[in-house]
């Protein structure tokens, strides 16, 4: 063989016998030729475009969502879970009633019953319970809709992480973001589609894994926007360098990737390099714009907390957040967790000593997310704009360590805001210690999936895409609608 380097006799290779070996087994002539022909049929969809803007299966409730993920597990019987039972039997052993039908693999075993300290009230016309750590949060509760019956599988951050952004247990699945850029496109050229934004110099547990493509192709993975005024490196020109000199340099680098495209057509990341080049050209204008603040009011900046310096970082992420939503970002993942707070934990894991964990991380969280949603009200883009709260797993009623709770997969809640989901309400809830979700009414993370994809006009069973000769859609076999939240 005329091998020009490695990886040109390792693709020949696989063009050769691998790829006979394998369309023996598989119809249409193996994995090649169905990627082959997923590309041909998604370039005639899009003209050659991946991130062509694409039309819903039908109408949609919402044009963006917001994803707001709180990193490391927050304990919801702390926040919004309101048990009286479980401060009752405080101190006591759980009873084994409770327990049935779970394995209990937690890494602190099964301890005593450990109750909560803070003062509860009920909050608007939908009477929702909120602990007076979220006192900001509490005035919104009528625009929240509960899923108080939230379960998932695993018991680890990293797996269940995983589970939450891309309905798998193994890394290699697309991320809810990039299934939804998939079928949808981009609704605004000059911007990423899929946004990653988290309040840390380091990027959040799991890293790369909470917003990859899988085996979708490369370009609709997520993009990260760091903290601070610069989100993206090396977005503007080196110092000397004029638009004109880049534009030409962009322009030979485009037709050298298209003829070296030409010879390895299954090279998605090869596409996705080309299309971000050309994306971070754009966004030199755009993206400074979309993150700048200077033209926000002071009283915009005070209603996301940018006044204080415990809700300041996680503030300026959301005002982010609804800057992007205006310019048409599709889907926008926020990650709390990680502080700069001296003396603050790296997230909500509060294995021992909760009451200072979350009572800042609740500071850090609860005028900001209030903020948001009276802003978007404000703003008319609430109804269009579709909020979801949502952790890996919850917290045991149990105690670790004496002062703090451990993981709890059976049993928790999250919660959505906007775009047509049924506000004032509750769905489901947890038996009378916050142990497991009443029989009946769980919602899993694909659920949760597929009911996202409905109100941006997607039916997951039809979202489909063609790998290794299996037709893959997002909620892998699972999933149903949870039409009781749809307003």
């Amino acid at each position: 063989m005329n091998n020009k380097s490695r990886r040109d006799f390792l693709v020949k290779t696989g063009y050769g016998l691998g790829g006979l070996a394998v369309s023996a087994f598989l119809p249409g002539g193996g994995v090649i030729a169905s990627a082959l022909a997923e590309d041909a049929a998604l370039n005639a969809l899009t003209g050659g475009n991946p991130l062509a803007p694409k039309a819903p299966h039908f109408p949609a409730k919402a044009k963006t969502v917001i994803w707001l993920h709180m990193a490391g597990a927050p304990s919801t019987l702390d926040l919004y879970d309101y048990k009286p039972e479980l401060v009752k039997l405080a101190g006591t052993g759980i009873p084994a009633s409770y327990l049935k039908g779970i394995k209990t693999s937690t890494q602190g075993g099964i301890t005593k019953l450990i109750a909560t300290k803070r003062t509860w009230k009920q909050h608007g016309q939908s009477g929702a319970w909120f602990s007076d750590w979220l006192p900001h949060l509490a005035e919104q509760a009528d625009d929240l809709a509960f899923i108080k019956s939230s379960v998932t599988i695993g018991a680890t951050h990293d797996i269940s992480i995983m589970k939450m952004n891309t309905g798998g247990l193994n890394p290699g699945r697309p991320t809810l973001g990039a299934w939804i850029q998939y079928a949808l496109g981009s609704n605004n050229p000059n911007l990423p589609a899929y946004v990653v934004l988290y309040n840390d110099k380091r990027e959040p547990r799991g890293g790369v894994t909470n917003w990859e493509s899988g085996f979708l192709p490369a370009v609709y993975q997520g993009t990260p926007f760091r903290p601070g005024n610069s989100p993206i490196l090396h977005l503007n020109n080196p110092q000397y360098v004029v638009d004109t000199e880049k534009r030409k340099a962009l322009d030979l680098l485009k037709r050298l990737n298209e003829a070296h495209a030409g010879r390895y057509p299954t090279d998605t990341e090869l596409q996705a390099r080309t299309e971000s080049y050309d994306l971070a050209y754009r966004m030199q204008e755009t993206a400074p714009e979309a993150v700048d603040f200077s033209k926000e009011s002071e009283a915009t900046k005070k209603l996301y907390g940018l006044d204080e310096d415990i809700t300041k970082p996680y503030g300026e992420l959301l005002l982010r957040a609804r800057r992007l939503a205006e310019r048409g970002v599709r889907f926008i993942q926020v990650v709390s967790g990680p502080t700069d707070i001296k003396g603050d934990s790296r997230d909500w894991d509060a294995h021992q000593n909760i009451e200072d964990n979350h009572g800042k991380h609740s500071k850090i969280i609860d005028k900001p997310i209030a903020g948001l949603l009276k802003d978007l009200k404000a703003k008319g883009m609430l109804d269009e704009t579709l909020v979801v709260w949502t952790s890996e797993f919850g917290r045991t009623p149990w105690s670790e360590s004496g002062d703090g709770r451990d993981h709890n997969p059976w049993g928790y809640t999250q919660w959505m805001a906007g775009g047509g989901v049924k506000a004032g309400y509750t769905h489901g809830g947890t038996d009378d210690l916050g142990v497991q979700a009443i029989k009946g009414t769980e919602v899993d993370t694909y659920d949760l999936h597929a009911t996202v994809l409905n109100q941006l006009g997607l039916d997951h069973l039809k979202l489909i895409y063609k790998y290794q000769g299996r037709s893959e859609r997002p909620t892998v076999v699972y999933g149903k609608v949870i039409k009781e939240l749809i307003a």
